[in-house]
């Protein structure tokens, strides 16, 4: 039987993946402080131009972080079941919580490392 995979293993699972999480991370962790302190009413109005983009890179970081973390989890993770469950429900706050996976989680995986030490061998034969 044919298997149909819509996301590739090496678009969660690789170098390139990996920086790319991690920047998408940052950038989900800078939305929530943007966030922050326009709730708090901290941030001038001079700086509106400058927050923008800004907000845009975030927003686009935390729907990639929320999308490669989500798949992380439920395809890669081999952690004990009831930390799965935990890190479930902190990805649940959407800019804070896939980032802290992404940081605390994916980037220390066994997958990420069995991964990378592939692609090394690889590009050594």
């Amino acid at each position: 039987m044919l298997s149909y995979e819509y996301i590739n293993k090496e678009w969660i699972v690789s170098r390139a993946a990996r920086r790319v999480y991690r920047l998408a991370a940052i950038l989900s962790l800078v939305l929530f402080l943007i966030m922050a302190a326009q709730l708090v009413g901290e941030v001038p109005s001079v700086l509106g131009p400058v927050l923008k983009p800004l907000l845009l890179a975030g927003i686009l970081g935390a729907g990639i972080t929320v999308v490669g973390m989500e798949f992380f989890l439920f395809r890669f993770d081999d952690s004990h079941p009831l930390k799965q469950i935990f890190w479930f429900c902190v990805m649940l706050f959407v800019p804070l919580g896939p980032a802290l996976y992404c940081l605390i989680v994916y980037s220390r995986s066994n997958a990420l490392k069995n991964s990378c030490a592939d692609s090394v061998k690889e590009a050594s034969v």
